[in-house]
């Protein structure tokens, strides 16, 4: 089997609330389901959907939730915050409080059960060369990896959407392989406010216009194991 090295790992970002801000780490497990903790709780209206920055089957737009955060503590421990930074166990009454008053409604956190809080796939990377090329385009938007919410940024060497040629190949990170499966599809989530970054709805137009509004790939799991910061990628013949 041949292996070609096209980058190495400039970011991981875990996300342990879904559609929160989530936390960047240095290195990260992946299981079958993708990085471990990820995505693994959400917030649940009384209608049962779960909160997101969008309307789908599964998914209901909740307004504020990019401005709150989530982190795993070293003991392992699921921690939310609001804008004021004060932490809270994501189980307790204050955490189930504090979240209902930020989008005006009555929700619970909930761990993941057989509706998966997953969009699509186990695993979402983009790359700096697609980060540079969007940039390019859109000179007076805030270009960061954040708005894409990816769990791995891979730098690699080149210009343009490099990732969209590893579609239906097979790619090793550290002591894993993914298979990318396809184009991930972009929604309003990209060109919303967040700390940091501005309401920026130049992003999905463009997307639109340039690739039919797809950035970055979505991969499956196909040997779980580990990966750090500055692993090499290579892509598997």
């Amino acid at each position: 089997m041949g292996e070609i090295v096209v980058g190495r790992v400039a970011e991981i970002w875990r996300y342990p609330v879904k559609s929160l801000g989530g936390e960047r780490i240095d290195r990260v497990g992946l299981d079958a389901r993708g990085v471990e903790g990820d995505r693994a709780w959400a917030l649940r209206g009384r209608d049962g959907k779960l909160g997101s920055g969008k309307n789908t089957r599964r998914f209901r737009r909740m307004n504020g939730l990019l401005g709150a955060s989530s982190r795993i503590a070293s003991d392992g421990a699921v921690l939310v915050s609001l804008a004021d930074g004060i932490e809270m166990p994501v189980g307790s009454p204050d955490a189930a409080i504090a979240f209902s008053n930020l989008v005006g409604e009555e929700v619970e956190f909930s761990f993941e059960e057989e509706v998966s809080h997953l969009d699509d796939s186990a695993l979402h990377l983009v790359t700096t060369s697609s980060l540079e090329w969007l940039a390019a385009i859109l000179s007076n938007a805030s270009i960061e990896s954040r708005r894409f919410r990816p769990n791995l940024v891979l730098d690699v060497q080149g210009a343009g959407r490099t990732e969209d040629s590893w579609v239906g190949r097979r790619l090793g990170v550290g002591r894993t392989v993914m298979s990318v499966h396809k184009p991930t599809e972009r929604c309003v989530m990209t060109t919303m406010e967040q700390p940091g970054l501005m309401f920026a709805p130049s992003i999905l137009r463009a997307l639109e216009v340039q690739t039919g509004g797809n950035l970055g790939v979505y991969a499956k799991v196909e040997s779980p194991g580990d990966f750090g910061v500055g692993d090499a990628v290579t892509l598997l013949e």
